[in-house]
């Protein structure tokens, strides 16, 4: 009984005494229940250190930055920063540390080691913060509040990015091209356009992306999995994004707006596109025959005139196209369906071009 109760269940470590284990728990839960008049501490002892140092005195002084510390071993670690020093090595990815903790948590990544044991789910995590956070969802606990649009979070560091919504501010710079992120996470993935690092790759067609989610979307494409659905006309979509456009469809909202012509549309990308038909420009160019075009589907759809390429195939007949606009076309020779009705005597068409040459015969005989 002794035994089982000086083991630790959220990391298993053992003790002599079960009063080390309630002492130890302190560092899971992140209680510090020993204080003096400016700090608190989860462990008498340490406490009792820290009560011994000279009042209002840091001794050791970084010799760079002026910075002061209670202790040489702190000096020590801060002297890093300056030096670039990291002496903890992993053997399995060489990937450096500056601190001994950081490198043992960077381990259990390889070993797969979670020690952290969340009691309510058995969901397990490689830190006791993680553990922390996490907990939040089961308590429902969200204790950082925004006060400028009371937005809560359940983790210091989300609410920390999302206050500099409000500021402004984007503390992460790339060295390269001077763009500032908020986010040192965003930092990294923007990297990745300079170096041209795709770390995601797909196993089905072995096409690589920047990001987890770039690659997630992609997979969509193979599984034609569209989890995003219209609820008025029941079409489904890939991304997110794509659903919120398709539903301008049905609302009518065209927010953006030709200064040139005033002429709206639903999305920035078309507005840019029909742009261009004001200033000339055809910044897609056909290496083959020069020819320019406004947008890149336009130069795909021509490249297929040099390549031959047909990758639009009828399920009835197995007939090829270039276009898929061509492929609709050809579809209702075997649906019999003509979408096209002459105004003045209801005659329908299978082609808007059909009706075109028809309503001639109208007006001819005016």
């Amino acid at each position: 009984m002794e035994e089982q109760s000086s083991l630790c269940k959220m990391c298993n470590k053992s003790f002599t005494q079960s009063s080390n284990v309630q002492r130890h728990k302190c560092i899971h839960m992140g209680e510090k229940t020993f204080t003096c008049e400016v700090k608190s501490f989860s462990q008498s002892s340490i406490l009792h250190k820290h009560q011994h140092l000279p009042a209002g005195e840091n001794q050791f002084m970084c010799k760079i930055c002026d910075k002061s510390f209670s202790r040489s071993q702190y000096l020590l670690k801060h002297q890093r920063t300056h030096t670039g020093k990291k002496p903890f090595t992993c053997e399995v990815c060489k990937k450096s540390f500056t601190e001994s903790s950081g490198f043992r948590v960077h381990q259990r990544i390889h070993t797969g080691e979670k020690p952290f044991t969340c009691e309510v789910c058995n969901k397990s995590f490689l830190q006791a913060v993680h553990l922390r956070v996490h907990q939040n969802i089961h308590t429902g606990e969200k204790p950082f509040m925004c006060i400028v649009c009371n937005r809560s979070f359940t983790e210091l560091t989300a609410f920390r990015v999302h206050q500099r919504t409000h500021t402004g501010e984007k503390p992460f710079t790339c060295e390269i091209c001077d763009k500032a992120f908020t986010q040192s996470s965003s930092l990294l993935v923007h990297r990745r356009i300079h170096t041209g690092e795709k770390p995601f790759k797909c196993e089905v067609c072995e096409k690589a992306f920047i990001t987890s989610t770039k690659l997630l979307i992609h997979q969509r494409i193979h599984t034609r999995e569209k989890p995003f659905r219209c609820e008025v006309c029941v079409m489904s979509f890939t991304k997110s994004a794509q659903l919120l456009t398709h539903q301008r469809v049905h609302t009518g909202e065209k927010r953006f707006k030709c200064d040139c012509c005033n002429k709206a549309f639903i999305t920035s990308t078309k507005l840019l596109i029909h742009q261009r038909i004001h200033t000339g420009e055809k910044p897609f160019r056909c290496e083959i025959c020069e020819m320019s075009f406004i947008e890149s589907a336009k130069l795909l759809t021509h490249q297929r005139v040099h390549t031959g390429e047909k990758p639009f195939k009828c399920e009835v007949c197995d007939k090829s196209f270039s276009q898929v606009a061509n492929l609709r076309k050809h579809q209702r020779v075997h649906t019999g369906e003509k979408p096209f009705v002459c105004a003045v005597c209801d005659k329908s068409f299978s082609q808007s071009s059909h009706l075109h040459k028809h309503q001639w015969c109208h007006t001819a005989e005016h």
